[in-house]
């Protein structure tokens, strides 16, 4: 199916509906578009005004966040929806620069993913006083704001660490993780070399964390009995240092793309089981991880199918999806055997068959 343009956000789909953004009308209007899964006919789009310039285009760059039957779309000017899933009617939207305050000036925008969690719908809008907020996600009322930093330009994820849960991920400059139930920040990281732009999103790996920047390489974290992280890394490898790139984790195992691509051991100190160089990957990659395959999508469309094993690269297919693609960034969705991929001008589902 046809689409205005570029866009970095991910795709989002269940087994009925594919959720994708674009902009629209000169580039002023944010537009968020809902397909059928079956046919890719449009059964409702959500456009409103968001004008304004950013580096590597304006569109949105979170990937819709459906809950039950809603669905949370958030721009990368700061606009939040939560609009139903089968109609798009909007249950209640905010401004989010606004609302809280926000001066920082990103030049990629608002970027990282809202998260649901306890009932809670968390975002990073970067505020002097609402670096992190809670809002209720049913109606948008905040639950907890809490003061800090700018945001960074990733996502953040969820652990629990020595029984504690918490909110674990990046604001501008530092690693930091935050009490779920009350937005409090438990403790800060301040990474050895500055300037990462803190994209890919933290792995939790049992009672440790791993995260990955492109200054400071991939490094293992571990928290003492109060769920405190302990601010030295029990092991770090800086050859895997992808600026934008999340890997994933099978088993023990470490699966990451940078220039070259890598099979870390977690558990012998991210010692390198092996790593494999291919045309594909001098550019932004994405994976996704199943208990015996990877699947791999490309900048340039490419779709690599990897057997999971841990002696050496072992490739079970490839495709090329789209003639003449640069600039795949958009993550894309797996439901079933359907891949759905978004290019430069257009979304396809992919039917990657049995097997």
């Amino acid at each position: 199916m046809p689409l205005s343009g570029p866009g970095l956000g991910g795709v989002a789909a269940t087994s009925d509906y594919v959720l994708v953004s674009e902009r629209g009308l000169n580039n002023s209007f944010d537009v968020f578009k809902c397909l059928r899964a079956d046919t890719g006919e449009e059964v409702w789009a959500l456009r409103y005004p968001a004008p304004g310039e950013l580096d590597y285009g304006s569109s949105p760059r979170s990937t819709p966040l459906i809950v039950g039957d809603l669905v949370y779309l958030y721009g990368a000017f700061g606009h939040l929806h939560c609009v139903e899933l089968k109609t798009g009617n909007i249950v209640w939207q905010m401004d989010v620069k606004s609302e809280f305050a926000v001066e920082a000036k990103l030049a990629w925008g608002l970027c990282g993913t809202p998260l649901h969690v306890d009932d809670k719908l968390i975002l990073a809008p970067g505020a002097a006083q609402a670096s992190l907020v809670a809002l209720e996600p049913k109606t948008g009322k905040v639950v907890w704001k809490t003061p800090g930093e700018p945001a960074s330009y990733g996502s953040l994820n969820i652990g629990t660490f020595s029984g504690r849960k918490q909110i674990v991920g990046h604001d501008a400059t530092t690693l930091g993780g935050w009490d779920v139930a009350t937005g409090k920040r438990l403790w800060t990281v301040k990474p050895r070399k500055e300037n990462d732009y803190n994209v890919a999103t933290p792995i939790i790996y049992g009672e440790q964390l791993l995260i990955t920047t492109e200054n400071n390489g991939t490094r293992l974290y571990s928290f003492d009995k109060n769920g405190i992280i302990i601010p030295t890394p029990v092991a770090t490898m800086m050859d895997l240092a992808p600026e934008t790139h999340t890997p994933v984790v099978v088993g023990q195992h470490l699966f990451g793309i940078w220039k070259e691509m890598y099979c870390l051991d977690m558990n012998h100190k991210l010692k390198e089981a092996w790593k494999h160089e291919d045309d594909a990957f001098v550019s932004h990659t994405s994976i996704m991880a199943a208990q015996d395959k990877l699947l791999i999508t490309t900048a340039e469309s490419e779709v690599l199918l990897l057997q999971v094993d841990i002696r050496q690269f072992k490739l079970l297919g490839r495709m090329k999806v789209f003639d003449d693609e640069k600039g795949l960034y958009s993550h894309p969705a797996l439901v079933g055997p359907r891949l759905y991929l978004r290019g430069s001008n257009c979304i396809v589902a992919v039917d990657l068959g049995e097997g």
